[in-house]
């Protein structure tokens, strides 16, 4: 009985993930990730008309649809470089590495963590990194708050989002700054309008202006109708000029005279169209220092510095590690259609001890592997793979201003650490065995071509011939096979 429930509680989840989703696009050495509806049709490709564009040659103008049920499926639309699933099958002690590729016009289903190859680019469908800060019980989208540093700022942010004011979001990569973002969005008289998300270094100079400002129809060749901007498309709503420090210096311009006069000026277009949206921008960048330095604008500085809210890392908000991290297992568990797992203790005092240089992303990351490594209903201190060296020392590990639960049976953090340290080589071999043999069948494949082999894989050439040498497999000679 208690197994149903914790299935059908895994199916609950399941959904509601699928309900958040984004879609991870890695290419050019970047990574973005982009908002994907509940249901509908996403398109997928290099021209600046698709619902996700990707600037990379190897993906076609349209390449791909992306169709959102459930099912999840995607569908190839003649793309030159093809589109391809790859997925992993254990046969006895091996690991292989399959491809599936659909038949254009055909549909072939993915679930959510599938890698799919567009050309030599990777998509992979993720639970929205937003809804994955939720805590179960909180009600979706509800951040964990508990350290009194956070509290404090999560009560003024109640009071900013009530006024019209910007509002400039400082803090490290990963400290929650999308969340509180979203947060004020929802506690402001907006909350019933769009809330839209730019990652200003994410974009080319070209396709940021094009995104933010919208386009009039023959504005650049591949401008076949005209398209609105996110500063169109966010009326009565907010944006959330995410690293907006990374912003060139001709759309710093641009976006000062939006942010003064209301007003937004497609490319290409003849009269400027008013808009009525809120700005609230983050960076993890000194903004000051880069005014002095020259490299920002003081004056639009200025005019996004309404009031700043300052985000605590990770490592100063250990009372939050263990809700965040019990959150996060929940939601991937769910997508795996699993039952959640369960923490020792030594397991929490690990990631309690761990200095978190990546935030709340490196804890998502951390628990995301975990789950997977997992073969039991338990998440061990071996799972987490942390490195040893990076944890805190004992006098920083727990801060006497952070309500920590008291964990009688919990080990030392030095110990935890030890045996963090003893058995986390073994499975690093173990992964880094599989990563060998995935490499080998690549060349296999392509017949001993390292750049289609890199492709296949998802991996930069120079990283490929890097694992080469790393895992002593000898390069093939040009012009044998």
């Amino acid at each position: 009985m208690n197994r149903e429930r914790n299935v059908a509680a895994a199916k609950s989840t399941r959904n509601d993930v699928q309900g958040a989703l984004e879609l991870a696009v890695f290419a050019g050495g970047r990574v973005t990730r982009h908002p994907l509806p509940a249901e509908g049709r996403v398109s997928l490709g290099r021209s600046p008309e698709n619902d996700v564009p990707i600037d990379d040659s190897s993906v076609s103008r349209r390449h791909a649809i992306l169709h959102l049920g459930p099912p999840i499926a995607i569908e190839d639309l003649g793309s030159a470089n093809g589109t391809r699933l790859r997925r992993e099958r254990s046969v006895g002690p091996t690991t292989k590495l399959l491809e599936l590729q659909p038949e254009e016009g055909k549909t072939m289903e993915l679930s959510v963590g599938d890698a799919v190859n567009l050309g030599s680019t990777l998509i992979v469908i993720l639970p929205r990194e937003g809804a994955a800060s939720a805590a179960p019980g909180q009600g979706q989208g509800q951040p964990i708050v508990l350290d009194p540093a956070m509290e404090r700022l999560y009560a003024l942010a109640e009071r900013v989002a009530g006024a019209p004011i910007t509002v400039l979001l400082l803090g490290e990569t990963g400290a929650g700054k999308e969340v509180l973002a979203e947060h004020i969005h929802r506690r402001s008289p907006r909350a019933q309008g769009p809330f839209v998300r730019l990652n200003c270094a994410a974009l080319s100079e070209s396709l940021l202006e094009s995104e933010l400002f919208g386009h009039e129809r023959g504005a650049f060749t591949s401008a076949v109708q005209a398209k609105p901007g996110l500063l169109e498309t966010a009326e009565k709503g907010t944006v959330m000029l995410d690293e907006v420090g990374e912003l060139p210096p001709s759309i710093q311009v641009k976006l000062l005279r939006v942010l003064e006069e209301r007003k937004v000026m497609r490319v290409g277009g003849l009269s400027p169209r008013p808009i009525d949206v809120r700005f609230i921008s983050a960076t993890n960048r000194d903004l000051a220092a880069e005014v002095k330095r020259g490299a920002f604008r003081e004056d639009l500085f200025f005019r996004l510095n309404g009031i700043a809210l300052t985000i605590p890392p990770l490592r100063a908000r250990i009372a939050e590690i263990a809700p965040l991290a019990r959150a996060l297992a929940d939601r991937t568990a769910g997508a795996l259609g699993r039952p959640a797992p369960a923490f020792a203790p030594e397991t929490l005092a690990a990631l309690e001890a761990h200095r978190w240089p990546g935030n709340i992303r490196e804890l998502r990351n951390v628990i995301e592997r975990a789950v997977v490594l997992s073969g039991g209903d338990t998440l061990l201190p071996e799972h987490l793979l942390l490195d040893a060296a990076a944890a805190l020392p004992p006098s920083e590990a727990r801060p006497a201003a952070a309500p920590v639960e008291a964990r009688p049976a919990a080990a030392p953090v030095e110990a935890a650490a030890a045996s963090l340290a003893d058995v986390a080589g073994g499975l690093r071999s173990e992964l880094d065995a599989i990563e060998r043999r995935r490499i080998v069948d690549a060349l296999e494949q392509c017949a001993g071509n390292q750049t289609q082999a890199a492709a296949l894989l998802g991996m930069p050439r120079r990283t490929f011939v890097a694992r080469l040498s790393a895992y002593g497999i000898p390069r093939p000679r040009k012009g044998k096979r």
